[in-house]
């Protein structure tokens, strides 16, 4: 995680640097999957038993992955944590068993959170673009008029500097190819074909068909823009799921997406900063200059103390 701020005295910068760090922290404390004794674990191991109480971090997340699954007729869905277990992505927690979805979710009075059949949950396709968007909101609340969240393969920049996004190509990892150019907006990028791994004869990534609970395992990235990175998080794994049938759900939460084929060839569904013909151009071009030259490519990371500030910058993200 890299932040960059500026535009305010030094005290203010370190201050907002300091509060965004602290709620990142806070975030993953709660919703950490690996840790047995996160808010997340209780939950996962209590909620089908009685109303869990939770807070407000988190029962904000699980509404908003409950609005998402049923904007996209369950494509979108927390509780795979079961194939992931089983694929080694994730550590086994006690018991792995349950084949319910978020319609096994309730929500009730008092942040309080139910599961009608047991269900295991993980929040690794969402919490990170909350924590982006809670560090934002400390930066802002301390006085930084501008500045750049970066957690990989998920961004926000916020006020009046743009931010030059490049991601990597799906069949040379070490080209990045410009897609957009941000102001006030966040953008999330998924790959899963970087996190591949062979289970028991097969192909398996961390990004899990809910529907066939099945892996997908194409060479693709998927990049979605919107004007939250929660939001931009969670629709990469329904870009990624469902392709162009996913428009109708980008369309409903104001995003948009760019998919970057393996071929290197670009399409684009609603409104991106960039067309679909630049974006392939971008990437022929990229594969031309990485054929002709081996040496590693250049990425901008941000530091994590206050420093000056362009009017532009270079980020190149996935995850």
């Amino acid at each position: 995680m890299t932040i960059r701020a500026a535009g305010a005295e030094l005290d203010v910068l370190s201050r907002g640097i300091d509060a965004a760090f602290a709620a990142i922290a806070r975030v993953q404390a709660s919703m950490s999957f690996h840790d047995a004794a996160s808010e997340l674990s209780l939950v996962n191991r209590d909620a089908h038993r009685h109303v869990v109480p939770v807070s407000e971090d988190l029962f904000t997340v699980l509404s908003l992955a409950r609005r998402i699954h049923e904007a996209s007729d369950g494509v979108f869905d927390v509780a795979i944590a079961p194939e992931l277990v089983r694929w080694k992505y994730l550590p086994r927690h006690g018991s792995v068993s349950g084949r319910g979805t978020l319609e096994d979710l309730e929500l009730g009075p008092a942040r309080g959170v139910r599961f009608k059949t047991p269900l295991l949950i993980d929040l690794g396709g969402i919490a990170k673009g909350y924590a982006v968007d809670r560090a934002v909101d400390a930066l802002r609340a301390a006085g930084v008029p501008h500045g750049v969240v970066n957690a990989g393969g998920d961004l926000r920049v916020f006020g009046d500097q743009s931010e030059i996004v490049h991601v990597r190509h799906p069949q040379a990892p070490g080209v990045c190819i410009p897609i957009a150019e941000l102001r006030d907006n966040a953008i999330a990028t998924s790959a899963p074909y970087f996190s591949k791994r062979r289970h028991r004869g097969r192909d398996v990534t961390p990004i899990v068909d809910p529907i066939a609970r099945d892996a997908c395992t194409a060479s693709r990235s998927v990049s979605v823009l919107a004007a939250t990175c929660v939001v931009a998080d969670a629709l990469t794994k329904v870009v990624t799921l469902r392709g162009e049938r996913s428009l109708p759900v980008l369309e409903r939460f104001d995003a948009s997406a760019l998919i970057l084929n393996a071929d290197g060839a670009a399409v684009m569904l609603g409104r991106t900063a960039v067309s679909c013909a630049e974006a392939s151009r971008n990437s022929r071009d990229a594969r031309e200059r990485d054929s002709r030259d081996s040496s590693p490519a250049r990425e901008w990371s941000a530091s994590s103390r206050p420093e000056a500030s362009s009017s532009q910058s270079r980020a190149c993200t996935a995850s």
